[in-house]
C-alpha cells in the first residue's frame, strides 16, 4: 500500500486538537488520530467531532484497549472511527474479541506493540487472529531515553504481511527511514503538534516520505547528548521536566550570564569551610574543559572566589562556577564575562586554609549535587540534573519547549494563555 501519513492528535484539548488537525490535513495527513489523552480528556465525543468535520479521512480511535474489547470497538465504531487500537499486551481473548466487534461495526483493528518484549513474535500471532494492522511503538516516555523503534521494524516487517504501521519520534528525517524499513503507515504526533504551523511540517514529512529523502529537522527529534540540548532549553524548561526539583535554592547569576547565553557542565564539586578558599581554587586544576565548579562553602563567610580564580577558568574553557558563599570582584569578572552563580558578594576576602574535599558529594540548600552531575545556570537560576537521568531530562526539557512553541504561535494569532490551555476547565476541583 502507498505509504500512509497519520496525524496523532494527542491533546487534552478538542479545540486545539480540531486546529492542529485542520493545518496537518492541509499539510497532506491522509488519517487523523484522536489521541488516548483527547479521548480520557474530552471522551467519544471527540471522535464523533471528528467523523462529523472530517467526512472524507479515516479516523484513528486510540483507544489503547486491554480489557472488554467488543465494548470498546463498538463504541469507538459507533462514535465514527475507523480504526480502534487495542494493547497487544491484552489477552488473546480480548483481542479476539476485538477483532469480532469491528467486522460487526465496520471498524479496523490495529495492534499497538509498546512494552512487548518479542514484538516479532506477537506480531506473528496477532496477524494469525485476523488484526488489521501492527503498530510497532515506542512510547513517549521510553522516547524520552533515545529508544526507537526503527529495529523492531526492520524485523516485524520481514515476517507479516498486514501493513506495519510505525509511531513513537518520527519526523521529516525518520520518516522516509521508517517507510524504507517496511512501514506502510507513519504515525507522527510531536513533529507535527508541536510544530508552530502544523500544516508546513506535514507537508514536509509528507513531501519526505513521497520522495523518499529526508529533510533535516532541527527540533522534533531525540536526543543521545544531553549537552546539545541543556545548551538550547532553559532552566525553567528542565526544573519543569524534572517536576519543579533540581533548582538550588538563593543561588543567583553575578556575572557571565546575559539574555540568550546560560552555563552548561559536569560538576566538579567541591566542600570547604566558610571563607576558606583553597579548595575551590585548587578544584580549577581538577576541573576539565567544559566542566562546571560547584562549590559548597556553608552559604556564608568572606569571599572564596574572584576575578583570577575567575581568569584561571576563562583560560582553562571552564564553562563556570556556582557558589554557596561570597564570590567579589564582580566588576572585572563581568568584563570577561565569565559565568558566576553565587549566594553573596562580598569584598573581604577569606583565607587559604585548606580545610574541605574536592569531588564528593555536597548539597546546597536541600539540593544534592555529585560529581559528573549536570548543572545548567541562566538569568533565572541554577539547577542540577542528575547524571543518570540527564538524556530523559533533556529530551523532557526539549519537548516542554517545543510544546511552548506551538502555545507562543496561538498567542499570536490572537489567544490567550488561559484561553488556549482552557485552564479554567482544569482548575482541581475541591
Amino acid at each position: 500500500m502507498k505509504p500512509i501519513l497519520q496525524v496523532a492528535l494527542d491533546f487534552v484539548n478538542l479545540k486545539r486538537a480540531i486546529q492542529v488537525a485542520r493545518e496537518s490535513v492541509e499539510g497532506g495527513a491522509d488519517w487523523i488520530e484522536v489521541g488516548t489523552p483527547l479521548i480520557k480528556a474530552e471522551g467519544l465525543n471527540s471522535v464523533r467531532k471528528f467523523r462529523e468535520l472530517f467526512p472524507g479521512h479515516k479516523i484513528v480511535a486510540d483507544m489503547k484497549t486491554l480489557d472488554v474489547g467488543r465494548c470498546e470497538v463498538e463504541i469507538a465504531a459507533k462514535s465514527g472511527a475507523d480504526v480502534v487500537v487495542i494493547m497487544g499486551v491484552a489477552d488473546d481473548s480480548t483481542i479476539r474479541e476485538a477483532v469480532d466487534a469491528g467486522r460487526n461495526y465496520g471498524a479496523e483493528i490495529m495492534v499497538d506493540l509498546m512494552n512487548i518484549d518479542n514484538m516479532e513474535k506477537r506480531a506473528i500471532e496477532l496477524e494469525k487472529m485476523g488484526v488489521d494492522y501492527i503498530c510497532v511503538h515506542i512510547s513517549i516516555d521510553q522516547q524520552m531515553s533515545g529508544i526507537n523503534a526503527i529495529e523492531e521494524l526492520k524485523k516485524i516487517s520481514k515476517s507479516v504481511k498486514i501493513p506495519i504501521a510505525i509511531a513513537g519520534g518520527i519526523n521529516s528525517e525518520t520518516a522516509v527511514e521508517a517507510v524504507k524499513a517496511g512501514a506502510s503507515i507513519i504515525i507522527v504526533g510531536g513533529a507535527i503538534i508541536k510544530a508552530e504551523n502544523a500544516r508546513v511540517a506535514a507537508e514536509r514529512i509528507k513531501r519526505a516520505i513521497e520522495e523518499g529523502v529526508p529533510i533535516k529537522s532541527r527540533l522534533y527529534k531525540k536526543y543521545t547528548n544531553p549537552l546539545d540540548v541543556f545548551r538550547r532549553v532553559s532552566t525553567a524548561n528542565i526544573s519543569d521536566a524534572m517536576h519543579r526539583s533540581g533548582y538550588i535554592e538563593g543561588i543567583k547569576p553575578v556575572a557571565g550570564v546575559e539574555i540568550g547565553t546560560r552555563m552548561v557542565g559536569r560538576a566538579v564539586t567541591v566542600r570547604t569551610y566558610p571563607g576558606d578558599w583553597a579548595k575551590p581554587v585548587e578544584a580549577i586544576d581538577v576541573a576539565n574543559r567544559g566542566d562546571v565548579i560547584v562549590i559548597d562553602a556553608g552559604g556564608t563567610g568572606n569571599a572564596i572566589w574572584g576575578e583570577l580564580a575567575s581568569q584561571s577558568c576563562l583560560r582553562k574553557g571552564i564553562s563556570g562556577v556556582v557558589i554557596n558563599g561570597s564570590v567579589r570582584d564582580i566588576e572585572d569578572i563581568r568584563k570577561m564575562e565569565f559565568p558566576v552563580f553565587s549566594r553573596n558578594v562580598k569584598s573581604a576576602a577569606g583565607e587559604p586554609k585548606g580545610f574541605g574535599e574536592i569531588n564528593v558529594p555536597i548539597r546546597i540548600s536541600g539540593q544534592l549535587i555529585r560529581p559528573g552531575d549536570y548543572v545548567i545556570g541562566d538569568l533565572d537560576g541554577v539547577v542540577v540534573v542528575p547524571k543518570e537521568r540527564a538524556v530523559e531530562i533533556a529530551n523532557r526539557a526539549m519537548d516542554i519547549l517545543e510544546k511552548e512553541n506551538r502555545i507562543r504561535e496561538e498567542i499570536r494569532r490572537g489567544g490567550t494563555l488561559s484561553s488556549i490551555i482552557e485552564l479554567k476547565k482544569w482548575e482541581r476541583r475541591l
